[in-house]
């Protein structure tokens, strides 16, 4: 609206000189010269209009250090899975680039609630209780928990764990898992603010192990020669970003641009480039799903629709 209001100062000066010299000019001068800045306004417009992202940043929550899904690289610049991810969604969306709130996961859904950011972009796990409070994409990665210890540790069976400490990154999904299973298999819970942390609890030998998403637990052990994947636990859920209940545009838009991406291969790209391996096909990454949103799940809309993978 800047370029408009421009064109519109510009012509009410030319409409007032146009006035003060009717007697010294053409009459149809003036005329004239309105005609072509409405023009100008009208060509001005409709650009802004397909792409309402102009200007703007597009900020997204994450839990900085939540490998390798958000970090910092040796640089100091911002890194990671779903980094790349969120910028390419920005990207795709017309917006002038992607800015990342540090948010601890035990706050981040209370900062998207007020406002602070538009979605939130680290790995989130569908659940029933999540989907009633906001709206979720359509998923994008398979979910599941991975328990990571010291090397040499067994775990044949969840019973194993009764009396051990298992460290975890406070109000995750893996937190939730430990609070509804504690009382069945035994095993203490000790919570940090940033997984980071809890994984170091385990090198130390402060924790058994640590529970975190499959994902994540099979990249840290990649880079921590000390731990090992002892028990993998199967969830029925996947990843997929959050939004506040009425922003259904986004919401919405971010769907599209997704089922762009699996249908280019670029999502699968991106898997390959920080997990080493194609996803398993017939999954999140590759499949897309009807409607917007997540089928089953509050917030779902079935509306069927064709992605225009050509538009900000």
């Amino acid at each position: 609206m800047q370029g408009a209001s421009k064109f519109a100062a510009l012509g009410a000066a030319v409409s007032g000189r146009t006035e003060r010299s009717r007697s010294r000019h053409s009459p149809s001068m003036g005329r004239m010269l309105l005609a072509a800045l409405a023009a100008g306004l009208a060509l001005s417009l409709p650009a802004q209009a397909q792409n309402p992202n102009q200007g703007k940043r597009f900020k997204v929550a994450a839990d900085v250090g939540l490998v390798p899904f958000f970090m910092k690289a040796p640089d100091g610049k911002m890194d990671g899975f779903s980094n790349d991810l969120a910028g390419e969604l920005a990207a795709r969306m017309g917006y002038d680039g992607l800015e990342v709130i540090d948010t601890p996961f035990s706050a981040i859904f209370a900062g998207l609630f007020s406002g602070r950011y538009d979605m939130v972009a680290g790995p989130i796990n569908t659940t029933m209780e999540r989907a009633q409070q906001m709206l979720y994409s359509e998923p994008y990665m398979a979910g599941g928990l991975s328990f990571l210890a010291k090397k040499g540790a067994v775990v044949d069976k969840l019973e194993d764990l009764k009396g051990k400490t298992i460290a975890v990154n406070n109000g995750s999904f893996s937190d939730r898992w430990l609070q509804d299973n504690q009382a069945k298999y035994g095993f203490q819970i000790q919570r940090f603010n940033k997984n980071n942390d809890a994984v170091q609890a385990v090198v130390i030998g402060r924790a058994f192990a640590n529970l975190s998403e499959t994902p994540l637990a099979r990249w840290i052990a990649t880079q921590t020669p000390a731990l090992a994947p002892v028990y993998d636990y199967t969830t029925d859920s996947n990843y997929a970003f959050v939004f506040r209940k009425d922003d259904t545009a986004l919401r919405n838009r971010v769907d599209e641009v997704l089922e762009c991406m699996k249908q280019d291969g670029s999502l699968v790209k991106l898997h390959v480039k920080w997990f080493g391996t194609e996803p398993d096909a017939g999954t999140a990454m590759t499949k897309s799903y009807p409607g917007y949103g997540v089928p089953g799940l509050p917030g779902h809309d079935p509306v069927e629709h064709t992605p225009d993978c050509s538009r900000p």
